[in-house]
């Protein structure tokens, strides 16, 4: 029985004599994905500014834009402080975008912890301004990025799908919630609550 290391095939690839960037003729999704990521990571090599375009050691992390990073997100947390919760979904946005943007060599954790960080806030301040659905996706995206440790984005994604009416959704998803967070105070209060409001709502329609 072969295995995959015993098996070659080969693949529709060309690239351009130009760009040296790869193309394919193949309908896979999964190949095609690869190769725009092995593209994209060819074009941030080309823009070094090193010399012979060689990327520098994966640390230290570069300084300047970790600290850009914190300071839209501070500046962020102090306009909602203030009230203005459209200008701090600005500036978490733009936190987002330079976090977002950080080179493919740079670890992938210290990217993770920034964005779950910037989509919860931005989560919170989107429901400030009563814009749940906005709310509900930028705090699963913070919990995409960090599954363990962020309660507040599973707890906030949980409120804003009650504020939609989508209780069963909103159960499930609390109660995912935690069994990652190990019985977190918040989540297990909202989950009663929603089975309260459920059981509510199945009396009213019997």
């Amino acid at each position: 029985m072969s295995s995959d290391l015993d098996t070659f095939t080969m693949l529709p690839l060309q690239i351009d004599p130009q760009t040296k960037a790869l193309t394919t003729t193949s309908n896979s999704r999964a190949l095609q994905a690869e190769l725009a990521a092995l593209n994209t990571f060819h074009r941030s090599l080309l823009g070094l500014e090193t010399p012979n375009q060689v990327p520098p050691p994966p640390v230290p992390v570069n300084p300047k834009r970790s600290a850009n990073v914190n300071k839209l997100r501070d500046s962020g947390s102090a306009e909602y402080r203030k009230g203005k919760y459209a200008d701090a979904v600005k500036f978490y946005s733009l936190g987002l975008q330079m976090a977002l943007t950080r080179p493919l060599w740079e670890p992938q954790q210290l990217v993770r912890e920034e964005i779950a960080t910037l989509y919860a806030n931005r989560a919170q301040a989107h429901m400030a301004l009563q814009s749940w659905a906005e709310g509900a996706a930028d705090a699963e995206a913070s919990v995409e990025a960090k599954r363990v440790g962020n309660p507040k984005a599973w707890w906030r994604r949980g409120k804003c799908l009650m504020e939609m009416g989508r209780l069963a959704e909103a159960k499930e998803w609390v109660a995912k919630g935690l069994e990652m967070e190990s019985e977190e105070g918040e989540l297990v209060a909202m989950l009663k609550d929603i089975n309260t409001r459920l059981e509510e709502k199945e009396k009213a329609s019997s």
